[in-house]
């Protein structure tokens, strides 16, 4: 059923190319009604993850051409449905992944794409969790199948995804060895972490004093020449998984090059008579298979939010900014200078 309430004209956040974070321009555009199978959602939250850093420099994996409108997720309320959508999703709240598009207090979403937000999550806190949360969630369950009374190393455990990848660990009865800045260390104290400074020269020879035998999993969300001292951490059994390159976020090149350049690597470890396993994971890995993808996304992302609403997660709001001011929200979440995530909600007088 389609229903006639349609926002036409929507405010949106534009990358027009490489650019610096005050070189995003904020305007108007019409907004088509939803074709079959979609719905509008007006947007609650969304936020800046790592993969907005990487694409103003034009160097996430397999970004869109500029000019496009980034936000790599969302969570919003229904407003209108297309043909083929139930009407009674109206009014609703769901998240959903984007990875591009969400920048934006309308848009269009395939309702396919949508998981339902519990209540009594707010619309900033299920942000939290939407793409840092399943991408934890992925790695530690689905990637390297970490069992209860594991230890682990999260580098980056103050980071979006690091610091879900944390929580769910602890819950899940892992000892966590987690990487980050000393400011962070008091916070990472409190929830049974053991921190290591990641600016310490010796930070691998730290880690290894933590876990003599080697640990079971390393999560490396760095790369760089840095990621054969993570598979060197691993006993016999445990598993390395790399999730992004980010000490070459500021190289100039190819976006592709720092990727392409660890595949032989991990492949070749693989082949190792020791036991242990490297991989990199990928958000979007099995997408061709559109049915089997966004069943096992829903699956996963509504484990996140049920955890999230029943307080075994707690939502990380580094700080909230308008739509409007997306330049400054992406300016504070490249500092390096805040826990948890940079959240974008709706300016007020478009809400």
């Amino acid at each position: 059923m389609e229903n006639s309430t349609v926002t036409t004209t929507v405010t949106v956040v534009v990358l027009p190319g490489k650019v610096e974070p005050d070189g995003l321009q904020v305007t108007r555009r019409g907004l088509a009604a939803p074709g079959a199978g979609q719905v509008v959602l007006g947007m609650e939250a969304t936020g800046v993850s790592f993969a907005e850093q990487q694409m103003r420099r034009g160097k996430y994996f397999d970004q869109p051409p500029f000019p496009f409108v980034p936000g790599y997720d969302v969570v919003g309320t229904v407003t209108a449905t297309g043909p083929g959508v139930d009407a009674a999703l109206i009014g609703r709240r769901f998240a959903a992944v984007t990875k591009v598009g969400a920048w934006a207090s309308a848009l269009l979403v395939d309702a396919a794409d949508l998981v339902a937000v519990p209540d009594g999550v707010t619309p900033a806190a299920a942000e939290t969790v939407v793409v840092n949360g399943l991408t934890a969630w992925q790695l530690l369950h689905r990637s390297a199948e970490v069992r209860s009374g594991a230890t682990i190393v999260v580098l980056g455990a103050n980071g979006g995804v690091g610091s879900t990848l944390v929580q769910l660990a602890r819950h899940a009865g892992i000892t966590v060895i987690g990487t980050a800045a000393p400011r962070h260390h008091p916070a990472l104290l409190e929830q049974g972490v053991r921190p290591v400074d990641y600016r310490d020269p010796e930070m691998y020879r730290r880690i290894r004093e933590l876990a003599p035998d080697g640990v079971d999993a390393v999560f490396d969300h760095v790369g760089g020449a840095g990621v054969v001292e993570s598979w060197r951490l691993l006993r016999r059994g445990g598993t390395l998984v790399s999730y992004g390159t980010a000490s070459t976020k500021d190289v100039d090149g190819n976006s592709q090059l720092p990727v392409l350049k660890l595949f032989p690597r991990l492949l070749m470890w693989n082949l190792l008579p020791n036991g242990k396993s490297a991989r990199f994971y990928n958000l979007w890995a099995g997408q061709r298979r559109r049915d089997a993808f966004r069943s096992r996304l829903r699956e996963d992302l509504t484990q996140v939010l049920r955890l999230l609403a029943d307080g075994v997660l707690t939502p990380q709001i580094a700080a909230e900014f308008p739509l409007s001011e997306a330049s400054s929200a992406l300016a504070l979440a490249e500092s390096r200078t805040v826990a948890g995530k940079v959240v974008i909600v709706p300016d007020t007088r478009h809400s």
